[in-house]
């Protein structure tokens, strides 16, 4: 990636979790260190790479110490782009065996705190590339706007780019945008 230029500077890690115990508990074969180590050495290597990861809530034997060093995991991390799910007891796997005993209402808060703690960084991630231009995949036209996103974002899951401009854009190419505004989750951008 930071050799090519054709390459997307984009990275999806499901690291599950921010404390060692439960990446042991998971049988992940990490730990939280690791994974810090391997976050700052991509950084390192690819400045400016956008990294999204997923996180599971409420896993069996996940107490509240396991889950404020999740919360304090993410906070330093300052990922791109979070996914969390709550955990789901599923057949076949390693947690099947173990009691789901985390209550559905406190992983669901978990989640809660997670992605309110997700948003507060998004948004000051967003607002930073405000007054940059970006090379943006023009994916639709919506009510009157049409809609891309930038090497940084999966299409369905990720930031969209909202996009002004006074010619008809052509689905499929990519325009040059200057970014006018951000929110949580969205770039506003004028195409230069």
């Amino acid at each position: 990636m930071a050799e090519r230029k054709n390459i997307c500077n984009y990275i999806d890690i499901p690291l599950q979790h921010g404390s060692t115990d439960m990446l042991q508990l998971m049988r992940r074969g990490t730990t939280r260190e690791k994974t810090e180590t391997l976050l700052r050495t991509i950084r390192e290597k690819v400045p400016g790479i956008a990294i999204r990861t997923t996180l599971i809530a409420g896993h069996p034997g996940e107490t509240q110490k396991h889950f404020a060093e999740m919360m304090t995991f993410v906070e330093n991390s300052r990922f791109d782009r979070l996914g969390v799910f709550t955990y789901s007891h599923e057949e076949n796997t390693h947690s099947h065996s173990m009691t789901d005993e985390v209550p559905p209402k406190v992983k669901q808060e978990r989640v809660d705190q997670l992605m309110e703690l997700q948003q507060g960084i998004s948004l000051e991630l967003n607002q930073a590339k405000i007054g940059n231009i970006f090379k943006v995949l023009v994916d639709r036209k919506e009510e009157g706007v049409f809609i891309g996103r930038t090497e940084f974002d999966s299409p369905e899951v990720d930031n969209e780019v909202i996009l002004k401009s006074a010619d008809y854009l052509r689905l499929g190419d990519f325009v040059n945008a200057k970014i006018t505004s951000a929110t949580e989750f969205d770039l506003m951008a004028e195409v230069v």
